[in-house]
């Protein structure tokens, strides 16, 4: 039986016994109520269902105490089945009291099913409960029991698992450690090959780079032999076109010289002439416009020299001061 099913019954149980105690307890109020307002004075009438609902609520604690104990497992000692039995004797008195006094025998049985009823449906009730948790409680011990043993056997499988594969781990360690010694050995006798081969190929490359320096040394030397030799002769070189060029500026110097001093010798022969007695040749006027300007005299003085317009003379002297900006235009307006 699993806890589904017994959860079922359980709600079965509970179901029908909490049906029974409100049947009960409805019918006891009914019961008891016409007999308590009989034997209570007429101002206090209102007060008959009092002591019906007192004891129906007494029997209401007592069947779910009993419950909760019975699913905690526990159990409440003589003053709940005390409680319980005074009760369920009270609620039979109380319902059949009425029936008794008036010697209906019929009544009584009939008024005394429902207490009776009651009091055996909370007895049963609580021993159900009890069997059930008992039931329960014995189930899951077993299923502890089965689940603890399946585990253990879990343990010593994986246990034995474990020591199997360290026994592996071993043994697999051992033949690693062989095959590492066996390789560390192969390994050093191929080190000792390398390294004297490493040792002939180092004395070889020494030898070699010993002559390659050697061969470097001299080429570098046979360089700089060669540098020293092409800078002196870009030096004796650059020497003599700085000779040379000082000579052809010194002859252009010269030659400047010299024409300039033709050229004040020719602007003082045509300023030399004196004041023209009549209008020059226009070429002859420019040229002694021309030293008139260099030798800075008055556009007049200039105009005397050449015959020609002052307009005409201030028109060249125009040209001479700003070439190219309008010489031509005070020429055409002198004219």
């Amino acid at each position: 039986m699993n806890s589904v099913q017994t959860r079922s019954a359980e709600r079965a149980l509970s179901g029908g016994t909490w049906l029974i105690v409100c049947g009960a307890m409805l019918y006891s109020i009914l019961t008891v109520t016409p007999l308590m307002a009989k034997h209570t004075a007429d101002e206090w009438a209102w007060t008959a269902p009092i002591l019906p609902l007192v004891v129906d609520a007494a029997v209401v604690i007592v069947v779910k105490l009993d419950d909760v104990l019975a699913r905690l497992g526990g159990h409440g000692g003589r003053w709940p089945m005390v409680l319980r039995w005074m009760t369920g004797l009270m609620t039979l008195a109380l319902n059949t009291a009425d029936s008794a006094l008036k010697k209906d025998l019929v009544g009584v049985a009939v008024h005394s099913v429902a207490p009776l009823l009651l009091i055996v449906t909370a007895e049963t009730s609580l021993a159900y409960r009890r069997a059930i948790a008992a039931a329960v409680a014995r189930l899951e011990e077993q299923r502890r029991s089965e689940r603890e043993a399946a585990e253990q056997a879990a343990r010593e499988r994986e246990e034995a698992a474990r020591r199997q594969a360290h026994e592996e781990r071993e043994h697999a360690a051992q033949l690693a450690r062989e095959q590492r010694e066996h390789e560390a050995a192969l390994a050093r006798q191929a080190a000792e090959r390398d390294e004297r081969r490493w040792r002939e190929e180092q004395e070889q490359r020494a030898a070699r780079e010993a002559a390659e320096r050697a061969e470097r040394e001299r080429r570098e030397r046979e360089r700089e032999q060669r540098e020293r030799e092409r800078e002196r002769a870009e030096r004796e070189a650059a020497e003599r076109r700085e000779r040379e060029a000082g000579e052809q500026a010194e002859r252009e110097r010269r030659e400047q010289r010299e024409r300039e001093e033709q050229a004040d010798r020719e602007r003082a022969a045509l300023l030399a002439r004196g004041p023209a007695t009549s209008k020059l040749a226009e070429e002859e006027a420019r040229a002694i416009v021309a030293a008139a300007f260099t030798t800075e005299l008055s556009v007049r003085s200039a105009a005397e020299l050449c015959g020609w317009s002052v307009g005409w003379v201030s028109a060249r002297y125009a040209e001479h001061r700003d070439p190219g900006s309008g010489g031509a235009e005070l020429a055409i307006a002198s004219r």
